[in-house]
This record gives structure tokens, sequence and C-alpha cells, in this order.
């Protein structure tokens, strides 16, 4: 692998890290290495890398609002309820640094349930439901991701000739 291989690493697996802790759009960063690694190489099999990566992301990208979505609807959790969550999770991440986005997000779900339905066991239903989802949300993007970079190193490594 040359330097600008390994700097490519360095930059999906950041994008990795944006997927965990939400501060970067992470899958996209990794798709934003693989258009570099295309940029760099100039070949057919950059671009036909960087191609299926783009489907890949797109899939991915399709994923994380069809399955965790769904099960959300199904259980009865408003898509407005989710922004409410997010807009508490974002104003308590500002007034408590780090600790206050993990804190907002479920205390929001839970705060707008309670006041929809006026029944604790619901509210505390609909916030794990929410939890699942966001969860389920964030392991289909670190799937998507891990392939997106398979790809690249198959395509770096193993199939551009030294």
């Amino acid at each position: 692998m040359s330097v600008a291989e390994v700097l490519i690493l360095v930059l999906m697996l950041i994008g990795v890290v944006g997927i965990v802790i939400p501060v970067l759009p992470g899958l996209l960063v990794v798709l934003a290495g693989s258009l570099a690694w295309a940029l760099k190489e100039q070949t057919t099999l950059g671009w036909v890398v960087f191609g299926l990566s783009a489907l890949v992301y797109l899939l991915g990208v399709g994923l994380q609002w069809a399955v965790p979505g769904q099960r959300m609807r199904r259980a009865g959790v408003r898509t407005s309820t989710l922004v409410i969550g997010v807009v508490c999770a974002l104003v308590l991440g500002v007034l408590i640094p780090v600790v206050g986005l993990f804190l907002g997000f479920p205390l929001g779900i839970f705060l707008v349930s309670l006041a929809r339905t006026r029944d604790r066991v619901e509210a505390l239903r609909a916030t794990r439901h929410a939890l699942h989802a966001v969860g389920l949300n964030i392991l289909i993007e670190l799937a998507t991701a891990f392939t997106l970079i398979a790809m690249f190193v198959v395509g770096a490594v193993v199939l551009t000739p030294a």
C-alpha cells in the first residue's frame, strides 16, 4: 500500500468513528475515501470499485430508512417524536457536552410519548423501540461502512498490480 492509500484508509476509519460518535457524516466520509482512491488511481478498477461502493452506499442508506423506520411505525413511534428526540439530544449536547447527546435523545422521546399518551409504561415502550431502532440503524451503517472499506482494500491491495 502506498502512503496515499494508507491516508485514504485512515480517512475511512475516521468515517467509522463518525458513525459511532455522530459528529461527522461517517458513511459519506467512507464513500469519499473510495472516491479519493478512484481519483488517485485514474484506472478502470478504481472507478469500478467506486461505482460499486456508491451502489452499496445507496443500498445501506435505503436500509437505514426502511428497516428501523418500519419497526418504529409498527410500534407507534411517530417521526415527529424522533425529531423532537434529536432536538433534545442537540440541546442537551450543548448544555452537557458529550453525555448530553446520549441522555437527550431518550429523554426527548420519553417526554413526548408521555405527553401524547399520558401513560409512563407506554412512553417507556416507545422509548425502548426508538433506541432499538437507532441501534439497528448504527449497525446497518457500520456494516455498510465495513463493506466499503473491504471493497477498497481488495481493490487497492489485492487487485492492483504492485
